[in-house]
C-alpha cells in the first residue's frame, strides 16, 4: 500500500510560492503605437532642420550644480521628487512648440520623442499612445548635438497635451537606425517600467527662474537596476511654447 504524502506536498507548494518574489519591474510595450520623426537627419542622427537657442554659461553651470555626474537626485534634491508635477505640456491657446536641448550625460545613445493626447484623457497605460515622434534620434553617446540646438516640433491647438520620451539606447551607432522596441522612459511616470511609485520617476522638472525657463532632466536607466545613480542629467531640455 502506497503512503499518501499530500501533506509533504502542500508544504512544498507552500515554501516555492514564498521564495518567489514579486518583480520590481514590468515591461511596458508600445505595440499599439505607431513611429514617426519630425524630418530628416544626419547619419550622426542629428536634425537637419535644428534652429538654434543662446544657452548661457550661468544656465550650464546650475545645471552642472543641480546635476553632478554620478550624484543621487534623490539625497541631493528630494523636492524634485515630491512634486506631483510631470513633463507634460498643456496647451491653452494654438502655439508653436520647440524643443531644445540643453545637455546629455550618457554612455548610451538615447533617442527623444514626443508623443500628443486630448488634455481631459491622459494616458495610463501604453495602448493609449497612439504615435511617438523622434525629435532628437541621437542625443546621447557620439551625438552631433550641441548647447541650444532646437527643434520646431509643430503648431498645436487648445486641448492637446504633450508628453516627452527618452528612448534608451534607441540610435544604433554603427548601422545609422533607430530602435522603436527600445526601453520607453516617458514624462509620465505612469507609463514607466518599476512597480514601486517612488521609482517611477524618470523626468524630473528644474525651475531656473533666472531665465524663466523649466528644465526636463531624464534619468536613462531602469531605476531597480544597482546600476543606476539617479543622477538625472543624461539628457536634459527644455520647451519653449510659442502663441500663433
Amino acid at each position: 500500500m502506497k503512503t499518501r504524502s499530500y501533506p509533504l506536498l502542500f508544504l512544498g507548494i507552500l515554501l516555492l510560492n514564498a521564495c518567489k518574489k514579486d518583480p520590481v519591474t514590468k515591461p511596458v510595450k508600445f505595440t499599439s503605437t505607431t513611429y514617426d520623426k519630425v524630418g530628416t537627419y544626419n547619419s550622426f542622427g542629428t536634425p537637419d532642420n535644428l534652429l538654434k537657442d543662446t544657452i548661457s554659461n550661468t544656465l550650464l553651470s546650475f545645471i552642472n550644480a543641480t546635476l553632478p555626474d554620478g550624484q543621487n537626485l534623490t539625497t541631493s534634491h528630494p523636492e524634485l521628487f515630491n512634486n506631483p508635477a510631470i513633463g507634460d505640456i498643456t496647451i491653452k491657446e494654438q502655439s508653436d512648440v520647440y524643443i531644445t536641448f540643453v545637455s546629455g550625460d550618457s554612455k548610451n545613445a538615447n533617442s527623444i520623442a514626443y508623443y500628443t493626447y486630448p488634455t481631459n484623457q491622459p494616458p495610463t497605460t501604453a495602448t493609449d499612445i497612439k504615435t511617438i515622434t523622434y525629435v532628437f534620434p541621437n542625443a546621447g553617446h557620439l551625438t552631433g548635438l550641441r548647447a541650444g540646438d532646437k527643434v520646431k516640433i509643430g503648431n498645436f491647438n487648445v486641448g492637446t497635451s504633450l508628453g516627452f520620451v527618452l528612448m534608451e539606447n534607441a540610435w544604433d551607432t554603427t548601422n545609422r537606425t533607430l530602435n522603436n522596441d527600445a526601453v520607453h522612459f516617458c514624462s509620465n511616470d505612469a507609463l514607466n517600467p518599476e512597480v514601486d511609485p517612488k521609482l517611477k520617476k524618470h523626468a524630473v522638472l528644474i525651475n531656473y527662474p533666472a531665465e524663466n525657463k523649466v528644465l526636463i532632466g531624464f534619468e536613462d536607466r531602469d531605476r531597480t537596476n544597482p546600476l543606476c545613480d539617479n543622477d538625472f542629467n543624461d539628457v536634459v531640455i527644455y520647451c519653449t511654447v510659442k502663441t500663433s
